[in-house]
């Protein structure tokens, strides 16, 4: 007996599945036959939803970029949080592994992924900047930013967050990411015209494992 489902349920059905697979067994190993035999669906049934592998890939990348805009849109929108508290969450929020996110992303970063993983970059960037701006604008407004241009500083802080600090991309040793992490304090400072430590909270957050 055939069983109808919800569109969106079949979708995640096959977004699911693919997800598990590309962990693993990678992603170019995978095939779409392995996607198809794991939902137990038609070769129809999933041209419906995706037109390649490479597409089903995509919207597992936006699936798990969502979920932290989101995140960062609920903490964004809290009227008891000052801006640096926000900030905090927000960096937090981004850090944590939901699923297989943290494998998954392993697997941006071969080689042959690198057009995704550069897409899901510029897509956290894009989603993230006008969420992150209204953060800056309500701390200038609390006076403790100061900036004429909290938009573009939001960009190019995110681009070099995003990129620069991408373990998966540098394979930088703990005291070169430490000394990454203060520059990158140093330069939040100055460009959001914060006062000088506001943001040794970042410095926390990158900091090694101890235990490790």
């Amino acid at each position: 007996m055939r069983i109808i489902k919800n569109p969106e349920e079949r979708r995640n059905e096959i977004l699911n599945a693919a997800e598990a697979l590309f962990v693993s067994k990678g992603y170019t190993k995978t095939t779409i036959i392995d996607i198809l035999q794991a939902v137990k669906i038609a070769k129809g049934t999933f041209y419906h939803y995706f037109q390649s592998k490479e597409e089903v890939m995509n919207a597992i990348v936006m699936r798990f970029i969502a979920v932290g805009v989101n995140a960062a849109k609920r903490i964004a929108e809290d009227d008891s949080l000052d801006a640096h508290t926000k900030i905090f969450n927000i960096i937090t929020a981004q850090g944590q592994d939901v699923g297989n996110k943290e494998q998954f992303i392993e697997e941006l970063h071969q080689v042959h992924n690198v057009e995704m993983h550069q897409k899901s970059l510029v897509e956290t960037i894009l989603q993230l900047s006008p969420i992150l701006t209204e953060v800056i604008e309500q701390g200038i407004r609390e006076g403790v930013f100061h900036t004429p241009r909290p938009r573009e500083v939001v960009e190019f802080l995110l681009v070099s967050s995003q990129f620069l600090l991408d373990q998966g991309i540098f394979q930088w040793t703990e005291e070169e990411l430490q000394r990454k992490v203060e520059a990158f304090m140093y330069i939040l400072e100055c460009t959001l015209g914060a006062e000088k430590g506001s943001f040794s909270y970042i410095i926390e957050r990158y900091r090694p494992n101890e235990s490790n």
